[in-house]
């Protein structure tokens, strides 16, 4: 089995090859091709990735090339996580916002917004060259903000599925706390990527005993501190809300923490320099530790879980909680046999799933995987604190792509206005004038 990695000289990659390497029987991969346009990172992550590989006894070979057409052809999936620009336009996405008064952040509100604008061409292009070499092959996208990117491949149509290491985290943090394993633990995952809720987290599969309220009991004061938001929020939820939900629900006070702080994209390009650097020890055989500090934590069990799936591998629903091997994994893919789906969070169609959304919009639930591609699973009734935030954000990054697709001053501002982050015409305009002089150089209609 050959995959590609676009992207794959991130920091990110050891974390995938470790995944490749320790779970070998749930994915066979025998060649990995990573793409990068920076030669030089690249050949520190490959030479890394190789040690890496050779040190589990796994036989696969790792190619590299800066040429996105030769490293797609031939590929049975493509993995797509790119950051245009790198930490500097990241840099650039947590600070300007912040002038405005608005939250800046890289995957939503107007960072997310400049995020989106430089990212949907280089990823629809890089999809194009897959149709031209291999229109079987599955692209999964880990590129952020994955909701709308995965919206812009579906509807080009593109085989696609967009990927979040959210809810396999949520998973195994909820196992621990109920001592059980983490294939025991189902999710009622509900809404859109980076705007999600847990409805229910249910023991023993979709049709499981729901403990979420135990959870909110026993274990309140621990996940209001995970996400930074008082006891009480969760409580009247009833629900576990994504952190992200924090820039909604105390925008003004996360705008004045931002203010006084370091920006994240500060703290990951001292981490990733430092990472860099441990990548060209020949010494180094596995990721560091550092790593985890980068995020993506379990990225690489997702991942592979997914594509094993859509390939039709044995073990397309292994959901271990990633100390094992693959011989050690659960295993409930469709395979050879015809064992039952996977069950896992992607972000598809709509196609239904939520009414009260077209279905084009792009959805992150539990659904069923197979070499088919994804069918969500039914939702659970969510309730209009839910429903309205959703579809107030469904609007916008429908604004949000049209304007990454079709460029112009004009469609920037009305996606910026229709932000439930921004939402008034003069900070709109003002957000307007700062995207496009931060991104010039990323934006071929600026």
């Amino acid at each position: 089995m050959r995959l590609a990695v676009a992207g794959g000289g991130s920091t990110y990659t050891p974390e995938l090859i470790d995944g490749f390497a320790r779970l070998r029987d749930t994915l066979p991969v025998s060649e990995l091709t990573l793409i990068d346009p920076d030669t030089e990172r690249l050949e520190l992550v490959a030479g890394l990735a190789r040690r890496i590989f050779a040190a589990q006894g796994h036989d696969a070979t790792v190619t590299t090339t800066a040429d996105p057409e030769a490293g797609v052809d031939g590929a049975d999936a493509v993995l797509l996580q790119l950051r245009v620009g790198g930490q500097a336009a990241r840099q650039l996405d947590e600070t300007w916002p912040l002038e405005c008064g608005c939250v800046g952040q890289e995957t939503t509100g107007a960072g997310g917004l400049a995020k989106a604008l430089r990212t949907v061409p280089v990823v629809l292009d890089i999809a194009e060259r897959v149709r031209r070499t291999n229109p079987d092959a599955w692209i999964i996208d880990f590129t952020n903000p994955v909701g709308i990117v995965t919206r812009a491949l579906l509807q080009a149509g593109h085989k696609a599925l967009g990927l979040c290491n959210m809810a396999v985290n949520l998973q195994r943090k909820f196992a621990k706390l109920l001592d059980v394993m983490p294939e025991e633990i189902h999710l009622d995952h509900y809404g859109l990527n980076h705007l999600t809720w847990e409805l229910g987290v249910r023991l023993g599969g979709p049709g499981g005993t729901d403990v979420l309220p135990k959870l909110l009991t026993e274990h309140v004061d621990g996940l209001a501190l995970d996400v930074r938001m008082p006891r009480g929020v969760l409580e009247t939820l009833g629900a576990f809300p994504s952190y992200y939900l924090r820039y909604y629900y105390a925008h003004d006070e996360t705008v004045r923490e931002m203010r006084g702080k370091p920006s994240r994209a500060e703290e990951v390009a001292a981490i990733e320099r430092e990472l860099l650097t441990m990548y060209g020890d020949p010494k180094l055989t596995e990721k560091p530790a550092l790593l985890s500090r980068r995020g993506g934590a379990f990225y690489s069990e997702a991942a592979v879980a997914l594509a094993a799936a859509l390939l039709g591998g044995d073990a397309g629903g292994w959901t271990g909680d990633g100390t094992g091997d693959g011989a050690d994994a659960r295993r409930s893919g469709r395979g050879p046999g015809g064992a039952r789906p996977s069950v896992q969070v992607v972000n598809l169609r709509n196609d239904g799933t939520m009414p009260y959304l077209p279905d084009d919009a792009v959805i992150e639930v539990p659904a069923e995987i197979g070499r088919d591609g994804a069918v969500a699973l039914p939702v659970p009734a969510a309730g209009p604190l839910q429903t309205g935030l959703v579809a107030h954000v469904t609007a916008y990054e429908d604004l949000a792509l049209d304007a990454a697709l079709h460029g112009g001053r004009e469609r920037v501002f009305k996606a910026l206005l229709a932000h439930p982050l921004i939402g008034q015409y003069d900070r709109a305009d003002a957000l307007t004038d700062r995207l496009l002089a931060s991104n010039r150089e990323h934006l071929a209609w600026a």
